[in-house]
């Protein structure tokens, strides 16, 4: 079988490289690895030249269109039997192809998904920030966790579908704001089989700071909605608890001004909830200084994504209104 990896890739060729140096180390070699470069004023063509004799690689430049299209591009480009997505802050383990591979082969996936890790080498921050995108606590692990509160949808960060997929939905409809959820709703739609491979895992660096990760996740939460606006039946009521969440800590001091016996349950509530993370976080990383950024980390989650639904929310809401007014 021949995998065919798509990189999309905006202003981060250092990223690139590491991504490039990870996948020289696959154990599986049947592959090739197609690298879009999305209008980066800041471009990794270079890099990708000095991979040319150790990878079977091709380089694209092509002018902005976001990272779905990207993607289109390269599907549309790629000689492979089965396409693989990476974002290019990703590292992939050296068993990572021949684990799908062999998963493929023992119980074919039209789709699959996988999880996520931090690495070893990774700093604390970003250690943290994993623990806040992984942790059943936070996201309920909805991004390739067993124990997931809503059904699995790949994430494009590490997926990957079959040529048919492909040929049959014509990839991404859209190209940012929750474009992979998007696709993934469709492909289970059309009726092909989707799973998870908890074992096909991949190292995801993410935002290196908490001001990068709270603009990342405030884009995830408006990206919910407007996955929303294509399929309702899709915002579930798991999605609301960031936005409820930043609603109670965002209430709370006022609580106290109001009802003191309201505000003393909602503190305790709010400091069981902190010290459940912390005693996760710390059965986890078993390091003190880690666990209590990883708390801090699904605060800022929390709050980002929350703040970010909550705005989109009422944009949908004003334009309904606006709307109304006009027909009226």
């Amino acid at each position: 079988m021949l995998f065919s990896i798509i990189i999309p890739v905006y202003n981060r060729p250092d990223e690139v490289r590491e991504l490039l140096e990870s996948l020289v180390r696959q154990t599986y070699k049947n592959f090739e690895v197609l690298v879009i470069e999305d209008g980066s004023t800041e471009k990794c063509d270079k890099i990708v030249q000095e991979f040319e004799n150790r990878l079977d690689i091709h380089y694209f430049y092509k002018a902005n269109t976001g990272q779905g299209f990207s993607r289109n591009y390269g599907f549309e480009r790629a000689k492979g039997d089965y396409f693989i997505v990476f974002d290019s802050d990703c590292l992939v383990p050296e068993e990572y192809l021949q684990t799908v591979y062999k998963h493929l082969q023992a119980n074919w996936l039209d789709a699959y998904g996988g999880p996520d890790r931090a690495a070893d080498n990774f700093t604390p921050i970003q250690k943290a920030i994993s623990y806040a995108m992984t942790s059943l606590f936070s996201t309920g692990g909805i991004r390739g966790n067993k124990k997931a509160v809503t059904q699995f949808h790949p994430r494009s960060f590490n997926m990957g579908i079959s040529r048919e997929v492909f040929q049959k939905t014509k990839g991404y409809i859209i190209t940012r704001m929750g474009e992979d959820i998007e696709l993934s709703i469709r492909i289970q739609q059309q009726g092909f089989k989707v799973g998870l491979i908890p074992e096909a895992y991949v190292y995801h660096k993410r935002r290196t700071n908490f001001e990068q990760f709270f603009k990342q996740l405030h884009f995830f939460g408006r990206a919910r909605i407007n996955v929303g606006r294509f399929f309702p039946q899709e915002v579930k009521l798991a999605h609301y608890f960031p936005a409820v969440f930043t609603l109670f800590c965002a209430l709370l001091p006022l609580i106290w001004f109001v009802d003191v016996q309201l505000a003393w349950v909602q503190t305790i509530i709010l400091l069981f909830y902190i010290t459940l993370l912390f005693a996760d976080a710390v059965a986890k990383h078993k390091h003190i200084g880690i666990s209590l950024l990883s708390v801090v980390a699904v605060f800022v989650q929390l709050w980002g994504y929350g703040i970010g639904f909550l705005s989109e929310m009422l944009k949908d809401k004003t334009q309904a209104m606006e709307q109304n007014i006009q027909n009226k």
